[in-house]
């Protein structure tokens, strides 16, 4: 499913247009599926008081043909015109051969007729601007809107539904204006914009059904974003045949832990082995091997050379040495960032620099530690994938958490191609971007994910799904969806408070499980 911004959709209708499919046909189609969905949602709209707020141009448009069908269902429909629209508007004359009461907000001047309307209805229809506000909202626009919100706050239980976008929300970026409107649902048209996965605007848009009103797919084919689908992730996972050997899943090396963070090596190492790598190494200072080694049982070890608890630069020659063994290594999780672990970070990215024969996945500290490098990216491998969080990020980047938060898209998907890596900036709707400007983001914001440690078992994930021959890119997108969804399933069982990063890991082959069942159904 491809994400689209408010530039390329009209680009897109402009297209359809030129095959034939009128505006006035992509209408009718969106204001019946709009008003289809909003069926679904309320159940029987027979005698359901509804309230179509319209706006200009087309999203009103839209809003219009919802509100004859909702009719001919037997809702009792008022509409608000926020303007006047053409006095040959088809849709308008529609409403009003069918007794259709319409107000003119000219005529409303104290707003009376509006809010005696809002204080009557059950469910608000919202389509007044859609992906077509390009400025600050003024006017009767910002009267509407401010009445509309301050109904809802003073009775929840009224329904809005958006046509396609909340009315000031911006559809690229996710900002909101001051009074944009609250949606319970936000049915879409066409194809998902990129403002729904980021806040403040996915708390705005409530609940987002996406709706085809019939524009033909290859329209969007040269699209790069898009959303991360079942499919997809069915699609990449690897097969594993009867006659396979450890050896046929591949090899994964975790250069992971120190004193202080024994877990994430453990969170990692298990990550990779539940995803069905074949082999999972954990090289981690010698210390804390009898520690792991009660709860890692089939993890095998390479102990490295420490001081007080943290790999030391000695480290370097002893993995130098059995990295051929491996097709993926994942460094970074718990190592901490002493000034002697930062040397032997260093030291390994020359080692790694002369072979390109395996996907690296660098993670937390190793991503801190990077961040300190003038450069830092001209130093790594060819090929890499880097799971940064928005603080991570923004240390990579040189700029705030803020900005990384403001600009998620933009920001992973302009530093992929920057540095010629892979990056997964993780977070409420991950992002995953390439170097070739391929871009997914995972359609989940999910609170039960937010302890620590979940991002070790993310990476480990990857690291595992890389070892058996998936491609970078591919990893990171199936690595990410299958993380979400084991947190989502562990969630179900435990609860959102108090889950644990820990939880996820037995779940997930059951997770992979049910998607290839289903991919065989």
């Amino acid at each position: 499913m491809k994400i689209v911004t408010a530039e390329q959709m009209q680009n897109i209708d402009r297209m359809a247009a030129s095959q034939g499919l009128s505006t006035a046909v992509l209408m009718e189609n969106a204001g019946k599926v709009v008003a289809e969905e909003m069926r679904k949602a309320i159940g029987n709209v027979a005698g359901n008081r509804i309230l179509a707020i319209i706006g200009p141009g087309n999203n009103g448009g839209d809003g219009l043909v919802a509100a004859r069908y909702l009719s001919d269902w037997g809702a009792e429909i008022s509409v608000y015109l926020c303007n006047e629209r053409a006095i040959d508007d088809k849709n308008l004359i529609r409403l009003a051969e069918r007794g259709v009461p319409i107000i003119q907000a000219e005529q409303d001047t104290q707003c009376t007729e509006l809010d005696r309307l809002l204080d009557q209805t059950e469910t608000v229809i919202d389509a007044i601007f859609g992906t077509g506000r390009s400025r600050v909202i003024d006017g009767v626009y910002k009267i509407v809107l401010t009445t509309l919100n301050d109904v809802k706050i003073k009775r929840p239980g009224i329904s809005v539904f958006a046509v396609d976008m909340p009315s000031g929300m911006d559809a690229d970026t996710g900002e909101v204006d001051p009074c944009c409107s609250r949606a319970d649902m936000t049915i879409t048209l066409g194809y998902p914009k990129p403002g729904f996965f980021t806040f403040p605007g996915a708390d705005y848009a409530g609940r987002v059904i996406i709706a085809d009103i019939g524009i033909p797919t290859q329209l969007a084919e040269n699209i790069t974003t898009g959303l991360i689908t079942r499919e997809i992730v069915k699609s990449i996972l690897p097969d594993r045949p009867a006659n396979a050997n450890k050896g046929s899943f591949g090899k994964v090396l975790i250069i992971a832990g120190s004193i202080n963070y024994v877990g994430a090596a453990y969170l990692a190492c298990m990550g990779a082995a539940r995803s069905g790598a074949g082999l999972v190494t954990l090289a981690t200072p010698k210390s804390l091997i009898p520690i792991l080694a009660a709860k890692l049982t089939e993890t095998t070890y390479i102990p490295l050379p420490e001081k007080n608890g943290a790999i030391s630069p000695g480290a370097v020659s002893v993995i130098r040495e059995r990295l051929k063994e491996y097709k993926a290594v994942l460094m970074g999780c718990g190592i901490g960032q002493q000034k002697q672990t930062v040397n032997f970070v260093k030291s390994m990215l020359d080692i790694l620099r002369q072979s390109n024969e395996r996907t690296l996945i660098f993670d937390a500290d190793a991503l801190n530690i990077l961040s300190l490098m003038p450069d830092w990216w001209q130093k790594l491998p060819g090929d890499a994938i880097l799971t940064p969080h928005p603080g991570e990020m923004g240390k990579l980047c040189g700029i705030s958490i803020e900005e990384v938060q403001r600009k998620r898209l933009e920001t992973a998907r302009q530093s992929a191609q920057h540095w010629h890596k892979v990056v997964v900036l993780k977070g409420a709707y991950s992002i995953i971007a390439s170097p070739d400007g391929q871009t997914r983001i995972n359609d989940l914001a999910y609170q039960g994910l937010a302890s620590a440690g979940t991002g070790d078992v993310l990476a480990g994930i990857i690291a595992g799904l890389a070892a058996q021959g998936v491609s970078d890119f591919d990893a990171a997108v199936c690595g990410v969806y299958l993380h979400g969804e084991a947190g989502l399933k562990a969630g179900h069982v435990m609860g959102d408070v108090g889950m644990l990063a820990g939880d996820l890991i037995p779940v997930l082959p059951k997770v992979i499980s049910e998607i290839k069942e289903q991919a065989a159904a």
